[in-house]
């Protein structure tokens, strides 16, 4: 009796959408960590038009607000400097108080003028005196209308967009896990709102074959990868089992295959009713073995309320694998 040839077994396609949209091409050359601890890419667009390029809104609604406040203090100063060359420019009669003084004097009562009509403050001490000077005043108004405006939107939008503080711990861990390991890393909400329905995504990227190998992504099965409520801190566990990518896998292996972990976390904003999310991600060299995190609970106060201290986010203590 003949034996029935058996048809090839093709061996499983990787899912095609492992790779959350870096491509192939991100995956195979970038030789940087593919996601930043704040959650940018390492990926720069060339060729867009220069306004395009410049997207000056997105950047001043990104930045910090000391940032932000540096450069409306810094852009304030260099107008009303413009203005006060362009009111000294218009002659020694083109403002009342011009008379009699010297180049340095007429250069600060002309800045101050250019504060005044600026904020359309207007205390009538100083006025320009020929037709150059009240034009250029006629456009310092207009300027002054119209930068009041984009500044007042921009901070309006600053306040009112919002934005998912949620710290990460400087280090990812390996520590015990029941039976086994786990690898873990810690999470706090840094704002006073309060964020529900919380969840996280963990995946696991790697090289094949050392660092020339293409890249393979694995997600990462969570203890739990939801939390209905947040208003503490969450420890994020991925138990090293035998479905793990990690089982069997120690730190050398790691950092010789560019090893890193990508955190996605969505979460729904009450404050504002909207969805919040952010990203980050730890390399093989941000991620300790043998170690595992301290309590962050303070002692219960006299009336029984609990207190995070989030400057304990990143404590660890060294523990035997």
């Amino acid at each position: 009796m003949s034996a029935v040839p058996r048809e090839p077994v093709e061996p499983p396609q990787q899912d095609i959408n492992a790779d959350l949209g870096f491509g192939s091409v991100v995956s195979r050359e970038s030789r940087q960590r593919l996601l930043n601890r704040d959650g940018t890419f390492n990926v720069e667009r060339e060729g867009l038009p220069f306004l395009h390029s410049l997207a000056v809104y997105h950047y001043l609604l990104n930045i910090t607000w000391p940032r932000f406040l540096a450069y409306v203090i810094g852009a304030y100063v260099v107008t009303n400097a413009l203005f006060a060359a362009g009111y000294m420019a218009c002659g020694p009669g083109a403002l009342t108080a011009f008379h009699g003084e010297q180049m340095p004097e007429r250069f600060s009562d002309a800045f101050f003028f250019s504060v005044h009509t600026l904020a359309t403050i207007g205390y009538g001490n100083i006025t320009p005196a020929n037709a150059a000077a009240n034009i250029l005043v006629t456009i310092e108004a207009l300027v002054g209308l119209l930068a009041f405006s984009v500044v007042a939107g921009i901070v309006f939008s600053r306040f009112a967009r919002p934005v998912a503080q949620i710290g990460f711990s400087e280090n990812a861990l390996i520590a015990p896990y029941k039976k086994t390991r786990a690898l873990m890393f810690r999470i706090v909400n840094r704002k006073t709102n309060e964020i529900v329905e919380l969840a996280a995504t963990v995946l696991l990227t790697r090289r094949k074959h050392g660092v020339d190998g293409e890249r393979e992504y694995f997600a990462l099965k969570l203890e739990r990868d939801r939390v209905v409520f947040f208003p503490a801190s969450w420890t994020i566990v991925h138990p090293i089992d035998d479905g793990s990518p990690l089982v069997g896998i120690g730190d050398a292996e790691l950092r010789e295959s560019e090893a890193e972990i990508l955190i996605l976390l969505n979460g729904f904003d009450e404050t504002f009713s909207q969805t919040v999310h952010t990203r980050s991600s730890y390399k093989a060299d941000e991620i300790v073995w043998g170690a595992r995190f301290k309590p962050m609970f303070n002692s219960p106060k006299a009336d029984g309320t609990l207190s995070v201290d989030i400057r304990k986010l990143s404590d660890f203590d060294r523990v035997p694998l």
